[in-house]
């Protein structure tokens, strides 16, 4: 029982997505207003479609995790509520509710596809991410549930996540849970075609953007605001997520995922929806975690030369290029560097604590002797504990 048909009369592929073929292991991001149709309750027959498609894609010997929204909408029908409420423990007992009804309702659905399929549940917060055995746990959790052959359906927990910490409509989260799980290939389904060239709203002819080679600001510009009573995501969280991925040397394919049928589509290579390609090479595993899932402890300001040797030619950080700490934090701990125009472009960990580091900033490293007693690292960060973003 798979329901994977699209139009009848396929989209053209397209060249440059030719990789997206061989894309063995794939998570898929469905949001709110998809899984609610807009109303105060889940669309049972598009969890029926959904998980068809997404079954079919494990029947060509694809590996699919499912980043699920909707458990808040879920729940606001249940608890008796007329529209999506405001205060944060509200939400919360709405998610509550709501997770229950949405894995039952994956549950079912994908046992009754053939051949069925297990599901195991994973509820997640970036707080639990940035800690690193956690964040190995899930990825660890995520390897055992594909071993078995079953699917991981993945949201944020939202009975216990603060407005801090919350991913926005599990966008982000997609993009991490494709980090952790060495993906080939995140698909985000949203309520509209793509990336447009105008906000729908003002401008009905808006076109598609089939490809976005580089994130630039002009891109950026494009992202709108939240749209829906139910969601609290836009575009511009999803092209944050495409940022993480992208760096990650994952793709990304934002399409309309209102037959989830076009999930084949998109798998075959065809021109649907927004493709963003990678950045050039695959971060290592590690980097990864200290680039987009790991939340520093503080900062480090470097003036021009420092950050030309980091980013040009890849060299560690040492005290002379120091001109600003922002603490406090201990040896060990994970900081954000910034050039002198103040925007972060790289993070590490850092061998000195801030109050060492207030000492030896802008020395030399034979002075560093000097001023503390000892020279514990001639490097405040090296190269190897450090990734560019």
């Amino acid at each position: 029982m798979h329901t994977t048909s699209t139009a009848k009369t396929p989209p053209e592929a397209a060249p440059e997505r030719a990789a997206l073929r061989k894309a063995r292991r794939i998570v898929v991001k469905v949001g709110t207003r998809l899984l609610t149709g807009g109303s105060l309750d889940v669309d049972r027959r598009y969890v029926v479609r959904l998980v068809g498609a997404v079954a079919g894609l494990w029947s060509q010997g694809r590996q699919v995790a499912l980043v699920t929204s909707g458990a808040i909408g879920a729940g606001c029908g249940r608890l008796g509520y007329t529209e999506r409420p405001e205060s944060l423990p509200e939400r919360q007992a709405c998610a509550a509710a709501g997770q229950v009804v949405l894995m039952k309702l994956y549950a079912q659905a994908f046992r009754r596809m053939r051949p069925a399929r297990a599901v195991g549940q994973l509820l997640l917060t970036r707080d639990g991410l940035a800690e690193r055995h956690r964040y190995l746990n899930a990825r660890h959790t995520l390897e055992a549930l594909f071993a078995r052959g079953a699917v991981p359906i993945i949201n944020e927990n939202d009975t216990i996540a603060v407005e801090e910490i919350r991913f926005g409509d599990n966008d982000m989260l997609s993009a991490l849970v494709a980090t952790a799980a060495e993906a080939d290939l995140l698909v985000i389904l949203t309520d509209v075609p793509g990336l447009l060239d105008a906000p729908p709203k003002l401008n009905p002819h808006a076109r598609l953007i089939p490809t976005v080679p580089e994130i630039t600001p002009e891109i950026e510009t494009l992202a709108g605001g939240a749209d829906s009573r139910l969601g609290v995501g836009g575009m511009t969280t999803k092209i944050e997520a495409a940022k993480v991925v992208r760096a990650s040397g994952i793709p990304l394919v934002l399409v309309g995922g209102h037959d989830p049928g076009v999930l084949l589509h998109v798998v075959e290579g065809r021109r649907v929806g927004t493709f963003f390609p990678p950045r050039g090479d695959r971060l290592a595993a590690r980097k990864r975690w200290l680039a987009f899932t790991a939340r520093p402890c503080g900062a480090l300001h470097v003036d021009a030369g420092a950050r030309e040797a980091l980013t040009k030619r890849h060299k560690s950080l040492l005290p002379s290029g120091i001109v600003r700490v922002e603490g406090p934090f201990e040896s060990g701990d994970l900081v954000a560097l910034s050039g002198p125009d103040g925007r972060p472009f790289a993070r590490g960990l850092t061998n000195y604590a801030s109050g060492e580091l207030e000492k030896i900033k802008g020395l030399k490293t034979s002075q560093v002797a000097k001023e503390l007693g000892e020279l514990p690292f001639e490097e405040v960060i090296h190269c190897d504990n450090l990734v560019v973003l």
